[in-house]
């Protein structure tokens, strides 16, 4: 028996587990990721968003981090308060996110586009008041913009920190600026198109920022996600520890979580994610039944290119 496959077991185990938390995006959805040929989808292999997307670790903790940064606006706390299952199923939630962001970076032009129309009839229903007095409506552009810029801003930390890359703002930029379409798509405006523009983007938001009994509930529900896969509570606790690594000085002064135990709790997952990332990576890189395999096959490329560190100097899709 070969080295090759006394090693292929334990990484099909690994990516078998992977695959049971994420519950491969795609299924269910109607989406065929191979087809029609040729068909480059929302943005092309050539994005950056194609190799940001790809990166399981830093997807599955900044999809942590942006739920932690979403629930300090008033707002759109309300929203998935009052019209979410989430504090009842918060995986479900966190998959249904990887979901639409699989769909609208890799599928087909005419599948991305279905999801989206999708996400704006269930946007349409959700409106209401807010502890404060303030109606709300998951339309309002404004909101729109604070939850596009709170995912994107932490996959593409994510991405950064747990792949170990420091990427040059030139290709930050094009991350910012690809992604603001589908926020756009769904009624968002002036969404920022660069790093530095998501940073003046968060500092005139910050005064609007807030946590209360419901901002904590939300952390708690975090705290506690029931995961379908062998040692539960520690993997719950790395995602979430390293998801909360990523945070904002602001946001973890604001959410609680500066003290010190907490940070030295939140500094060992990220050591711990950052140790265990390219086993994982590794993992997901060898399937072929996974989206960015299947979208490769699509539009006839290597599915290795997307586990590599973008350079300024490679094309983007128009």
């Amino acid at each position: 028996m070969s080295a090759m496959t006394v090693l292929g077991h334990p990484a099909e185990w690994l990516r078998r587990r992977v695959l049971d938390v994420i519950a491969l995006p795609g299924r269910g959805t109607g989406i065929d990721y191979t087809r029609p040929a040729g068909d480059a989808g929302l943005f092309g292999p050539d994005s950056v968003v194609w190799t940001i997307h790809a990166d399981f670790p830093g997807m599955m903790a900044g999809g942590i981090c942006a739920l932690m940064l979403q629930a300090l606006h008033p707002l759109a706390l309300a929203g998935v308060y009052n019209h979410s299952d989430f504090r009842r199923d918060p995986l479900g939630r966190l998959r249904r996110t990887i979901a639409f962001v699989s769909a609208t970076t890799y599928a087909p032009t005419a599948g991305a586009q279905r999801q989206i129309e999708r996400v704006l009839a269930i946007h349409r229903t959700v409106c209401g008041v807010a502890l404060d007095g303030r109606k709300y409506s998951a339309c309002d552009p404004e909101l729109l913009t604070w939850v596009h810029c709170a995912e994107m801003w932490s996959f593409l930390h994510g991405y950064m920190c747990y792949r170990h890359a420091r990427l040059p703002i030139a290709v930050q930029d094009r991350y910012y600026d690809e992604t603001r379409r589908v926020a756009e798509a769904l009624g968002a405006r002036d969404v920022p198109r660069s790093a530095a523009g998501m940073d003046a983007y968060f500092a005139r938001l910050r005064p609007e920022l807030g946590c209360d009994a419901r901002t904590l509930e939300v952390l708690g529900v975090l705290d506690n996600i029931r995961l379908p896969v062998p040692a539960a509570p520690w993997v719950r606790a790395l995602f979430v520890g390293a998801g909360a690594a990523l945070l904002p000085d602001w946001a973890s002064r604001m959410l609680g979580r500066a003290g010190r135990a907490r940070q030295r709790r939140d500094r060992r997952a990220k050591r711990l994610l950052r140790c265990s990332a390219p086993m994982l990576r590794a993992a997901m890189a060898g399937s072929r039944e996974g989206i960015v395999a299947r979208a490769s096959r699509r539009v006839g490329a290597d599915p290795a290119r997307y586990y590599r560190v973008p350079t300024p100097g490679a094309s983007s899709a128009s």
